[in-house]
C-alpha cells in the first residue's frame, strides 16, 4: 500500500487542527490526503501546523477545485457517512481506494451520497450522531491497513 493507491479526501474541511491530524495520519499509513475546495481556513494556519506537528511539510496534500475534477483522477471513491447501510468493514478496503469524508458542519452534499458507494462506522451508543472526522479517518485508515496487512484470506471470525 502506498499514496498511489490509499487516498483520503476531506470535501470543504471547517476546522484546521482536524486537518492537521487527518494530514498526520495519512502520513503515518502512507495515503495521499486530498482537499476539496472550500477549505474554510489557510493551509499554512497555525491551527493545521500545530495538529500536524513537525509532519505538516511531509503531507503534501492536493487542493481540488472541485470533487468531479478529483474523482477522475482517483480510484473509485467510498463515501464515510453516517447514514449508510452498510458498516466499513463490509468493504474491501486492500485495493485501491479513495476514503471520501465530508465537512464538519453538515457531512457530505446530497448529490454526491446518491451518486457514490457509502460505508458507516457504526455506533451501538445513540448518545452521538456522529464522530469527529480526523476520528473517523483515523478509523478508517487503520482499518484499511488492517485489511491489506492480514494473513487470513476472508474476512470474519480468526482474523
Amino acid at each position: 500500500m502506498s499514496r498511489r493507491d490509499l487516498h483520503v479526501v476531506l470535501v470543504a474541511p471547517e476546522v484546521p487542527w482536524n486537518c492537521g491530524n487527518v494530514g498526520r495520519s495519512c502520513l503515518a499509513a502512507d495515503a495521499q490526503l486530498h482537499l476539496v475546495e472550500p477549505i474554510g481556513f489557510h493551509l499554512d494556519e497555525k491551527g493545521v501546523r500545530r495538529a500536524g506537528l513537525d509532519y505538516w511539510s511531509s503531507v503534501l496534500p492536493r487542493v481540488w477545485p472541485d470533487f468531479e475534477r478529483l474523482s477522475d483522477q482517483l480510484p473509485p471513491p467510498l463515501l464515510i457517512t453516517p447514514e449508510a447501510e452498510a458498516p466499513l468493514w463490509d468493504w474491501d478496503l486492500r485495493g485501491p481506494v479513495s476514503l471520501v469524508f465530508g465537512r464538519e458542519s453538515e457531512g457530505l452534499p446530497k448529490v454526491l451520497r446518491r451518486r457514490h458507494r457509502r460505508a458507516s462506522l457504526p455506533m451501538p451508543g445513540q448518545a452521538v450522531r456522529s464522530l469527529n472526522v480526523s476520528t473517523t479517518v483515523g478509523i478508517a485508515l487503520w482499518e484499511a491497513l488492517r485489511q491489506r496487512t492480514s494473513r487470513a484470506s476472508s474476512f470474519g471470525p480468526g482474523l
